[in-house]
This record gives C-alpha cells, structure tokens and sequence, in this order.
C-alpha cells in the first residue's frame, strides 16, 4: 500500500514538473515547435493517407497541432475533436469539427463542440473507425510509454487497442522538453507513435 500511494505521487509529481517545463516555453517558442511539428507531421504515411483524424485544441502549453488544420481541410480529411462524453467515467466521444461548430468550455476550461451538436449520433464517429488520433503528451519516454494529464480519458476511451480488431494510428506529440528517460507505466497504459518538433529546448 505505501509503495502504491508512493509511486502514485511520483508520478503526481513527475507531471507537474513536465507540465511546468512545457508551460516555460515563450509564445515564440511555442509558434515555432508547432509549425515544426505540423511539417513533420504532414509527411508521415499515416497522416497523408488519413481520411478521418481527430486531433486536439491545446491548453496550459500542450504543443499545437491546430496548424495542420487548413492542409487537412484542402485534402478533404474530416476533423474530429474529443468530447468529454457526458454521464460517463472519464471517457470520450469524437466529434466532426467545422469552422462553424459550436463551442463551449468543459468542466476543465477546454473548447469543445457543444454537448447539443455533439449530442447528435451522425456527427460522431467511433474512436476505433478513426485512422488516426493524434494525442497530446505530458511526458513520454524513448519506449513509447505516454503520461497523460492523470484523468484516463484516453486509455479508457482506447482500451479497445488492447484487442483484436479496426483501430487507428495513435500519435503522441509533445515537445522536447518533456521526454524523460523511464515512465512508470500501468496495465491500462495506451501507447502511442511519437512525434516531436526538432528543436533544442531541452
């Protein structure tokens, strides 16, 4: 028990300090490792041949990914942001986002389609019908171990990746300063492709 409750705010630890070090980054640096990123992403097989992705609005210095979005609309790839699925443990639904998509803060101040318009079953898509989810990072290591803000939205949300069957590409993006050199990792830990802007921040 005691060595559970210590590993337990270790990694309570461990994620503020990763959440701080990306949250130092200037608004210059942050710009910078965005369109870095964007140019590697655009080049990778699994997002050129994507026609369904979803992707993430950043918050508290998470990497952008929101660049890449008017090259996926000019290849008519659909947009699917997370919704926090309302009446549910911490899981998610995906829903198609449009410039013209209704908005609204969840309970964590994050922008996400507004629960009505998300509400509606055809304009959702089941995670596993995805081809590709690109996942934003707190920290992660060299052996594809990801940390996530500690709710478990994600690995509850893909805990179908686990079995067989139809399951998207997962890519983990970050910056550089929030790799570590281990992670502790639990069972129900989902694993991701990385995918980081070259950069010398650290």
């Amino acid at each position: 028990m005691i060595d559970s409750l210590h590993s337990a705010e270790d990694k309570r630890a461990l994620r503020r300090e990763l959440r701080q070090r990306r949250q130092t980054l200037s608004p210059r640096e942050q710009r910078d490792a965005a369109y870095r990123l964007c140019q590697q992403l655009k080049r990778l097989p699994e997002i050129r041949r994507a026609r369904r992705i979803s992707l993430y609005l950043p918050v508290m210095g998470e990497i952008d990914p929101t660049p890449l979005l008017p090259w996926l609309r000019r290849r008519n790839v659909t947009v699917y942001l997370p919704v926090l699925r309302p009446f549910s443990a911490n899981t998610l639904w995906f829903v198609a986002y449009h410039a013209n998509t209704p908005m609204i803060k969840n309970r964590f101040g994050i922008a996400e389609p507004d629960t009505r318009f998300a509400g509606k079953r055809q304009r959702r898509l089941p995670a596993w019908a995805l081809d590709t989810v690109i996942v934003p990072l707190v920290g992660f290591d060299a052996q594809a171990n990801r940390m996530g803000m500690g709710g478990g939205f994600y690995d509850r949300s893909l805990s179908f990746m686990r079995r067989p069957g139809p399951k998207p590409t997962l890519l983990g993006v970050a910056h550089a300063c929030q790799q570590v050199d281990t992670l502790p990792i639990e069972p129900w830990d989902t694993r991701c492709l990385f995918q980081r802007p070259p950069n010398k921040m650290g």
